[in-house]
Parts: structure tokens; C-alpha cells; sequence
């Protein structure tokens, strides 16, 4: 199981020497992880992620070309067209679509961007695009309907491994494709407690959650 680190922030760098496969950096300024100025340097086997909220594609594309993003993850109400014309201008790119739960989910949704997404991204329904803090019931997820891998996020901490290795080892999770942590491993927004990540990374990894 890979594993996604997001909200980059004030300790990139250190984060990056854990040697999670993604890394998310946010570009939606109201987020209290923002992130702008200059990017550290990264190992190439690290997929540095872009997350954006309703953002243009003149913004996306330019951040991507700025910041060698191999990814974009779009938080926001980012149409099928959109996630189209932006795999047109930039074929390399991958594209995360998100989509919020609460308690249930219409998956049928998710057709109209099967073939204009990469992945998709499960996340809590809250107050703010991600980063609330607490998950969603994974149970909605026997009823995905896609081969589409996908990424299970909101609320993961290490208060989750018993929770996560039931989810992992059900018929929910056969297209589960990376685990994206952010909150639960902050000392405060943006700064990751990288002892807590170092913990947590050598149990997925080990598949003994």
C-alpha cells in the first residue's frame, strides 16, 4: 500500500527523507497550509501533488510547469470538461479527482470521469475541501462501482490501524491504491511530526496494521 503525505509545509524536506511515494502541496490560499514560495529539492521517487479548489487551468498549468508536479488533485466542483482540457494541455500529468462523504454516496457519479481521471480521491465531507480531521464511514465503499484505483483519505492517524487493517483486508478496499494522511500527523498546520509518520509508514508497510 503507497502512502501520500500531504499538506506540505513548514517541513517538506524532513518529510521527504521518510520517502513517502507522494507528497501533497496545497494552492488554495484561504488553507492554513498553503503553500508558496520556493520548493525543496525532492527525490525523483517522490510524486510531488498539487492540490487545488476551483482554480483555473491557466493556474494548474502553471503551477505544475513551476513546480514539477507530477500530479493535481482537484478538492473543488472541477467538472468532467475541466479534468479534460487539462489532461489536453498536459498529457504527463495525473489526475486526482476528489469526492467528499458524509454518510452515503452516490457512485454513479463517478461515470462521467472515468475516462478523463486517474484516480480518484475519498475524503470526509466537512466544513473545509480536506483537512477536517475525521473519517468518513469506509463501509460506503462496497459499493464502488469503478476499477479505478483510488485514495482513501480524511482522518487517518495512528489511532486508525486496527480500523485501517479491517478496511484493508474487506472487498472494500480491492482498488484502494494509496492511504493520504495530513491533520492527524501535525504538531500544527503544516508541520509533520515525522516520528509519529516514521511509526505509521513502517506499519503500512509492513501490511501489519
Amino acid at each position: 500500500m503507497k502512502l501520500k503525505v500531504c499538506g506540505m509545509n513548514q517541513n517538506p524536506s524532513e518529510v521527504a527523507q521518510l520517502q513517502p511515494d507522494y507528497l501533497g502541496f496545497i494552492f488554495w490560499e484561504p488553507s492554513t497550509r498553503y503553500f508558496e514560495g520556493e520548493m525543496p529539492t525532492l527525490p525523483a521517487s517522490i510524486k510531488k501533488v498539487g492540490v487545488f479548489v476551483d482554480a483555473s487551468i491557466e493556474e494548474v498549468l502553471s503551477s505544475i510547469e513551476k513546480y514539477g508536479l507530477a500530479a493535481v488533485q482537484l478538492h473543488g466542483n472541477e467538472s468532467p470538461k475541466f479534468c479534460k482540457t487539462l489532461k489536453k494541455n498536459n498529457q504527463s500529468i495525473d489526475i486526482i479527482k476528489v469526492f467528499s462523504i458524509k454518510d452515503d454516496f452516490d457512485f454513479s457519479i463517478l461515470e462521467e470521469y472515468e475516462e478523463v481521471c486517474d484516480y480518484y480521491l475519498f475524503d470526509t465531507k466537512g466544513k473545509l475541501p480536506g483537512g477536517n480531521g475525521y473519517a468518513f464511514d469506509w463501509s460506503v465503499l462496497n459499493n464502488y462501482l469503478s476499477t479505478k484505483p483510488y485514495f482513501l483519505s480524511g482522518g487517518i492517524g495512528l489511532d486508525s490501524a486496527s480500523k485501517l487493517q479491517a478496511f484493508l483486508d474487506s472487498t472494500a478496499s480491492r482498488y484502494c491504491h494509496v492511504i493520504d494522511v495530513n491533520s492527524k500527523f501535525e504538531m500544527e498546520p503544516g508541520l509533520k511530526n515525522i516520528d509519529q509518520l516514521r511509526e505509521f509508514k513502517k506499519i503500512l508497510t509492513q501490511d501489519t496494521l
